[in-house]
């Protein structure tokens, strides 16, 4: 592996078991980092995310907790049981929310989520936040850092932002990542792969430009290819 290729992350964004495993398998001589997301996890479950880390590659589990603060200490207790490196809370649940997982995650990294990359100011507006986005990533940023976090999750946009704000103490996981050749979907703010590393995230989660091309190995050449160049 090299350095660049530690920082993909490859989202299992796929309905079932046999998908995801062909995925790993398919890629696991190039890619170390795979995400788990609701879809998948709520079909298949903790059996395949101890599946998936017993074939020796990483897992980020990105769950998105968000509820009252017991209720997701017991959660994030039960998701380190299972070997995962990362997994994700909602930043807007508060402190006293944060400070449980935080408290309750062993050897597992909190990274916490800012703002979806689907969402715009217009959706700030219709759940009553007035504040620009940049303005509202930055405070839920600083509030996990206060409560003790791992890294942060955010949009490739506000990358210069949060690295000028918070330094290298954190890192920063970036989805919204599209290569120059696939469609950008449903993200509304979205990056290159070498946009976002020049941009400074320590890694970038691809799901669909590799999952659902024909060739998924060749899709993550080509990507490779077109961070290097």
């Amino acid at each position: 592996m090299t350095k660049i290729d530690n920082k993909i992350i490859v989202a299992l964004d796929v309905p079932e078991k046999k998908s995801a495993v062909d995925l790993v398998v398919q890629l696991r001589d190039q890619i170390s980092f795979f995400k788990i997301g609701l879809q998948l996890y709520t079909a298949e479950g903790p059996a395949l995310v101890r599946e998936i880390v017993a074939s020796g590659v990483k897992v980020f589990l990105d769950l998105k907790l968000h509820d009252i603060p017991n209720t997701v200490a017991r959660a994030v207790e039960s998701a380190s049981e299972l070997g995962v490196q990362m997994l994700t809370i909602h930043l807007s649940g508060g402190s006293e929310m944060i400070r449980a997982a935080s408290t309750a995650r062993k050897n597992m990294s909190i990274l916490g989520v800012t703002l979806l990359t689907s969402a715009t100011e217009e959706t700030l507006r219709e759940i009553g936040i007035k504040e620009k986005i940049d303005n509202h990533v930055l405070r839920l940023a600083e509030l996990g850092l206060a409560n003790e976090i791992n890294g942060i999750v955010a949009s490739p946009h506000e990358l210069p932002l949060l690295r000028r704000e918070l330094g290298d103490a954190v890192k920063i996981v970036v989805p919204g990542i599209r290569p120059s050749w696939s469609e950008p979907g449903d993200q509304k703010r979205f990056m290159t792969p070498r946009e976002a590393i020049d941009a400074g995230a320590d890694y970038i989660v691809i799901g669909r430009p590799i999952t659902a091309h024909p060739d998924p190995g060749e899709a993550v050449a080509k990507i490779l290819e077109e961070i290097s160049a």
